[in-house]
């Protein structure tokens, strides 16, 4: 007798975890199935007051030198970006000011005293 309840215990415990399996299953391809529809909508951004994209065009500077734009008066950084220009250029960094006020951006050339760095912003008002 305790044999036979140990595998219908051992069974159960089977037939619980293969269902747990098949439920976790539907539920991955049901979440595959929705994300794939919403790739496919449209991209709409959301209204944001004030929204620019301001720009500091490339200059040679020297190797680690930070480049700082400023977002126009009254506005806040939301993002931002930076591009290091030359052969062997390496952006070392891009990050927003302190304050948020505007965006950084540092970099170097391997073999030069200097290298070319672009900075970006977008702004918004607060």
């Amino acid at each position: 007798m305790r044999g036979k309840q140990a595998i219908g215990a051992g069974v159960l415990g089977l037939a619980l975890v293969s269902g747990a399996g098949w439920a976790a299953q539907a539920t991955t391809s049901e979440t595959a199935a929705s994300q794939a529809a919403a790739a496919k909508a449209p991209v709409r951004p959301a209204a944001v007051d004030g929204y620019q994209i301001v720009q500091l065009p490339n200059a040679n500077v020297p190797n680690f030198q930070r480049r700082t734009l400023y977002c126009p008066a009254g506005k806040k950084v939301i993002g931002g970006g930076a591009e290091g220009q030359g052969n062997g250029a390496v952006l070392v960094g891009s990050f927003p000011t302190p304050d948020g006020t505007g965006w950084i951006a540092l970099g170097r050339q391997d073999g030069y005293s200097t290298v070319g760095i672009s900075v970006y912003a977008i702004c918004a008002q607060p």
